[in-house]
């Protein structure tokens, strides 16, 4: 373990529950007030920043983040654009070494608000049989789920086209809210790269299937739940696209061919 591993195990001991937040070029978007907010009201939460060699003042915001709390946030700072399913992936193995009880990822821009994180923890305490709690963005009554019309009805293909792949039902496998149990099966999850760079959210799915399968135990839908969320807002700047999803589709074929789920 190099000095820098060492310290950020050391820094995030005291928190259950370290989250990480990917960014690449999120300087204009960066909510750091909110960022700061809550690491200074949750002392019980650390923050694993990855910067993915962003090219604006992304990694100076995030070095600013760091001082509020160094006991709590510390930032992975990458040479090199390695894309949000390395970066993500990366993130993810540095908070498993601090012992925590829940690692998990949330999108830079706060579309899902810190507030919910709370809410994971607590179907995670509830349910100790659980390995993943995932944020679904269903539209209820009394819930606040702003999307633009284009991606939500592009998000409801791509979601059948993933349901069939993966041969699961799921309903949001896309939502950049995502709290993992820091066990054995999270880390062999998060272990070696990814083959998809867009739709890593499914690999993720489609590795649990396999080590589910490969152990002998129950499916993987008993292990993973779909938390609808209270409020998902689309931030503006989003850098996902229409031919976003054409990507995903050929990560889905190489998904669908490295598992054979």
């Amino acid at each position: 373990m190099t000095q820098a591993e060492a310290d950020s195990a050391r820094r995030s001991r005291a928190a259950r529950t370290v989250v990480v937040i990917p960014c690449y070029d999120e300087g204009a978007r960066l909510p750091t007030a909110r960022f700061r907010d809550f690491l200074l009201a949750h002392p019980d939460v650390a923050f694993v920043f990855v910067d993915d060699g962003s090219r604006d003042d992304t990694l100076a915001q995030l070095r600013s983040l760091e001082r509020v709390a160094p006991e709590r946030a510390c930032v992975l700072a990458l040479p090199a654009n390695v894309g949000k399913a390395e970066a993500v992936r990366r993130g993810m193995l540095r908070a498993l070494e601090g012992g925590a009880d829940y690692a998990g990822y949330w999108d830079a821009d706060l579309a899902t608000p810190l507030s919910a994180v709370r809410d994971f923890v607590d179907l995670l305490d509830a349910r100790p049989d659980l390995e993943i709690a995932i944020g679904s963005r269903v539209v209820l009554l009394g819930r606040r789920i702003e999307r633009r019309t284009l991606r939500h009805y592009l998000g409801r293909v791509a979601a059948t086209a993933i349901a069939l792949t993966l041969g699961l039902r799921v309903y949001d496998t896309q939502c950049g809210a995502k709290l993992f149990r820091a066990g054995p099966a999270t880390r062999e999850i998060f272990r070696d790269s990814f083959v998809a760079r867009w739709a890593f959210d499914v690999e993720i799915l489609a590795r649990l299937i396999q080590l589910r399968l490969a152990g002998g135990l129950s499916p993987a839908e008993s292990v993973v739940c779909e938390l609808p969320l209270s409020e998902w807002i689309d931030v503006a700047g989003t850098k996902v696209g229409a031919l976003d999803y054409l990507r995903a589709a050929v990560d889905l074929f190489r998904i669908w061919r490295r598992y054979r789920v």
